[in-house]
């Protein structure tokens, strides 16, 4: 949802902050006060096209920002996150700079960005229906995927795409072994070689650190013998050893703690170190006895040590990963085995292609089912709006080759009038009739489409009366599922809304300035009377202005 709206210097605006609400919001004014400079400006930040006539005369640059909710909006979320536009949680900031030179940046988030990157976010954000505004509905991706949305076929459509992607990779994989068969072939050689002399080592995982460790006990194991041998001598068993001389303290202490005793904390102290010197003793008398001489088993080791450094030598690894090498080298050859055989790579690429196909049909037939639905409910939407006669469409045309969306290509065709061929959508020529089409379709995707704010403009040219008082009807109905927003001329239009702005025109410094403001219920009566009765506003006016207010209260 559009939560504000910052403009500064552009063309007739000077300066204007804009907050805006849920709902259904007119913004109504004279003719030339600057109503659709606002959409513009608002559609500038969306990525449109920038030139240096936005730039407010004598200023230096135009600066337009705003600023969206988009807690909820998972999808935008996730892009932004994709393109590292991310900014603070639960909030999108779209900002254009326009310079006099005409030269344009633009920002998402404090993120420099381009146009392309612009319009890619506002895909996700704004809908600006108008003859020569933002309208994704013209896209045909939008309009397959409102389709689908509209069907229930958005899972279906997933599948489908999914079963395209493994088709294509199946499909690689058998052009890639067509093309490459010899050098596949000579790496299964290769692979089955090294295997085979990997696989003689009888490899175990972290066999280099053990037989190291090993190696390093039994060449040094003279020496470890004759140290414990040594420690037992001078710890217990020696002339003067350490554990004699600590009995004698003891035994010679004892008698004395009865004479003082601040003794007893030294020999508190010394009685744990005994126990632990007869410990010590006994453990190096068993390690001296366990720890033999071995000079086959030595022999033995540093066989196995040469066998191994040779092997990471001749593979270019680390003695410690040969096993892992050995591993990796089995599941290669498992791969190139599953995909050795052509026959069996062209079976698995046809049985690919036939469930993408079974599944495409599939979504074929719920998109005929939901076009003929959304073209009839769309027609029934125009002849309400001035559009007697008019026609929708929705053409499903085969494409010449399958795609990840499916088996054909979704328009959107109108015939505005009766004497009228439908047309692609994007070449409907008045600017009014499109404004009323895309409110025709909006209504009746309200419940699927994801663009959480419509905005409206011209939307009432060439109709009034009851049809007004429709549009009117059918844009309060869409305020309750999106944010709408609309310019309009007509008070029909304007009553039903539930917040109003008006666009003033004032002259400051002898330059032609634009103002908003938000109207309270009695600024919604003297401008609907306004609208009503032109230049003299009567009490008739105003309270016909009134009743049509209280309508739809």
């Amino acid at each position: 949802m559009l939560c504000r709206l910052s403009i500064q210097d552009f063309v007739i605006v000077e300066r204007l902050e804009l907050e805006f609400g849920p709902g259904f919001t007119v913004l109504t004014g004279e003719t030339g006060a600057g109503k659709s400079i606002l959409i513009d400006a608002l559609a500038l930040t969306l990525g449109e096209r920038a030139d240096a006539i936005a730039v407010r005369q004598g200023a230096a640059r135009a600066d337009v920002t705003a600023e969206f909710d988009i807690d909820g909006n998972k999808a935008l979320q996730s892009w932004l996150s994709d393109n590292d536009l991310a900014g603070d949680e639960g909030t999108c900031l779209l900002r254009r700079v326009v310079e006099a030179s005409g030269r344009s940046r633009g920002f998402i988030n404090g993120h420099p960005a381009t146009a392309v990157q612009l319009r890619g976010a506002a895909d996700f954000l704004v809908d600006i229906h108008g003859q020569h505004q933002h309208q994704s509905l013209s896209r045909p991706a939008t309009q397959r995927a409102l389709t689908d949305a509209y069907g229930g076929l958005a899972a279906q459509a997933e599948l489908v795409a999914d079963h395209w992607r493994t088709w294509q990779r199946r499909r690689e994989e058998r052009l890639a072994f067509e093309g490459n068969a010899a050098a596949i072939s000579a790496e299964r050689e290769r692979l089955e070689w090294q295997l085979q002399e990997l696989d003689a080592l009888k490899l175990e995982p972290g066999e280099w650190s053990k037989v190291g460790a090993e190696h390093a006990r039994l060449a040094h194991a003279a020496s470890l013998i004759e140290a414990a041998q040594a420690g037992v001598e001078m710890l217990s068993e020696g002339e003067g050893a350490a554990l004699a001389q600590l009995n004698s303290v003891i035994a010679r202490l004892q008698p004395l703690l009865a004479h003082d005793a601040r003794l007893k904390d030294i020999l508190d102290a010394l009685e744990p170190a005994q126990i632990q010197l007869q410990e010590g003793a006994a453990a190096l008398r068993r390690y001296g006895e366990r720890t033999d001489l071995d000079p086959q088993r030595l022999r033995e080791v540093e066989q196995r040590l040469d066998a191994l450094h040779a092997a990471a030598r001749k593979y270019r690894v680390d003695a410690d990963a040969l096993h892992e090498l050995a591993e990796h080298t089995r599941q290669r050859l498992a791969e190139l085995g599953a995909g050795g055989d052509p026959e069996t790579l062209r079976a698995r690429e046809t049985e690919a292609e036939a469930a993408y196909r079974e599944a495409a049909k599939k979504l074929t037939a719920g998109r005929k089912k939901a076009a003929k639905k959304l073209a009839e409910a769309v027609t029934a939407g125009m002849q309400e709006l001035a559009m007697q006669g008019g026609v929708f469409e929705v053409a499903l045309e085969p494409l010449d080759a399958p795609a990840a969306h499916g088996l054909e290509q979704i328009e959107f065709r109108v015939a505005p009038h009766r004497s009228m061929t439908p047309q692609p959508i994007a070449k409907t020529a008045s600017g009014g009739e499109l404004s009323r089409l895309s409110l025709a379709i909006q209504s009746v995707l309200s419940r699927v489409a994801r663009v959480p704010t419509l905005v409206f403009d011209e939307v009432d040219v060439g109709i009034g009366g009851r049809v007004a008082e429709i549009v009117g009807r059918m844009l309060q109905s869409l305020g309750g599922k999106h944010q709408v927003m609309c310019i309009t001329h007509l008070p029909q239009v304007a009553a039903a809304a539930d917040q109003q702005w008006q666009v003033r025109k004032a002259t400051a410094g002898g330059k032609l300035v634009s103002a908003v403001v938000a109207l309270d219920a009695k600024g919604r009566v003297e401008e609907i009377a306004r609208m009503l009765g032109g230049v003299k506003i009567t009490d008739t006016t105003r309270k016909h202005a009134a009743e049509m207010l209280n309508i739809r209260k």
